[in-house]
């Protein structure tokens, strides 16, 4: 069996189950544990596949992206984690761009006492927490209004984006995989691409939640980020996947509030 015929019965087959151990896929297959494993990575690095612990399922496609209140109130230890290891990367003097999300809102919660720092957001929540609690030099993108997010998205937002040079970009996500970040809404992609063009580094923050998961635009190729901060739940292969294309991976720990670095 030809590596295109194996491919196309693994995906027939989680079609049909959703998710597949490794072991079932190699006695279905009747080949070697190797062969499987190249086989999955080949699928997960053409979006086709998501990683899970021990096997293998189908992306989960999104429609929308829930709303700032609900995200508020979901893997927030995770979050917090996340931000308290972002805001340790940005260094004196920074021109630093931070996503609409909330766990971008709580690298803003870290980096409230510096006054050395420039910050630039499409937040509304972040823009508001900075102005009253910080002194930093604060800038808010403007652009079309996203109610359900607190935030600003579309080709204004992106124009403004542009204006800028960042030395560190916090980037967000309701969806990303080894192929990069994608969103459910066309908004958001003029956006994070200016951020991403505009930033000397760019750092995805995400809780591994949003692993596996897809909406229907592609924002941030993988191999344009130079790190990632998530938590514990993203799965070995993932991990390794992600080291062997350079990228640093930063992996927080809510309960001690400590890091395992690798990179």
């Amino acid at each position: 069996m030809i590596p295109a015929e194996r491919h196309a019965l693994i995906l027939a087959r989680l079609a049909e189950r959703g998710v597949m151990s490794i072991m079932a896929l190699k006695e279905m297959l009747g080949v070697s544990h190797m062969t499987v494993r190249r086989d999955l990575q080949q699928l997960e690095r053409e979006g086709r596949v998501s990683s899970v612990a021990g096997g293998v399922r189908l992306p989960e496609k999104i429609g929308s992206e829930p709303s700032h209140r609900t995200k508020a109130t979901l893997s927030h230890a995770e979050k917090v984690a996340i931000g308290r290891i972002a805001a340790a990367m940005v260094g004196p003097g920074e021109v630093i761009y931070l996503d609409a999300g909330t766990t971008t809102l709580e690298i803003a919660h870290c980096l409230a006492g510096r006054d050395d720092i420039t910050v630039v957001t499409n937040d509304f929540v972040i823009a508001a927490f900075l102005s009253r609690e910080a002194h930093c030099r604060l800038f808010h993108t403007g652009g079309q209004v996203e109610r359900e997010n607190r935030s600003c998205v579309g080709e204004p937002a992106a124009q403004a984006i542009r204006r800028f040079n960042f030395d560190i970009a916090f980037i967000s996500t309701s969806s990303f995989g080894l192929r990069g970040i994608s969103t459910p809404s066309e908004n958001k992609v003029a956006v994070k691409q200016a951020v991403a063009q505009s930033a000397a580094r760019s750092v995805l923050v995400t809780d591994s939640s949003k692993y596996g998961k897809i909406g229907a635009f592609n924002t941030v190729p993988l191999e344009s980020l130079s790190a990632i901060v998530t938590d514990a739940g993203l799965p070995e292969d993932v991990r390794d996947a992600i080291l062997r294309r350079g990228i640093a991976l930063h992996i927080a720990q809510p309960e001690a509030g400590s890091e395992e670095e690798t990179a």
